[in-house]
């Protein structure tokens, strides 16, 4: 299975992103998928997750009622909707797929937000 993260780039203070995260190799429709951030120096940090199905999704403090998370599971694609970001949210941003005892992650994509 391979996760492959993409839409980071540089944005400015209030700006919007949408990361993606496309699996291959596997559908990934039974796996919940969550994306996480790893700020310098920090623990990683949960930022929005997803069930199997969709139905239910959870995001951490820093980020609620700014971002959004979905899926789709006939594309095997994931999303993270970012919006009115800010300088904090400067980091590498990592998709994770979990079931049972298979947990896969992709490579992350750098978002970097200026002031």
């Amino acid at each position: 299975v391979r996760l492959q993260e993409s839409g980071g780039g540089l944005v400015e203070a209030g700006d919007s992103l949408n990361l993606s995260c496309v699996a291959s190799g596997r559908a990934l429709s039974n796996y919940a998928v969550a994306w996480f951030r790893l700020p310098p120096g920090k623990e990683r940090e949960f930022v929005a997750g997803i069930s199997w199905s969709g139905g239910m999704s959870y995001y951490g403090d820093s980020v609620k009622g700014r971002f959004a998370v979905s899926r789709d599971n006939d594309k095997n694609t994931f999303s993270l909707q970012m919006n009115t970001l800010k300088p904090e949210d400067t980091d590498v941003y990592y998709c994770n797929a979990v079931f049972q005892f298979s947990s896969y992650w992709g490579r992350g994509t750098q978002v970097t937000v200026s002031s």
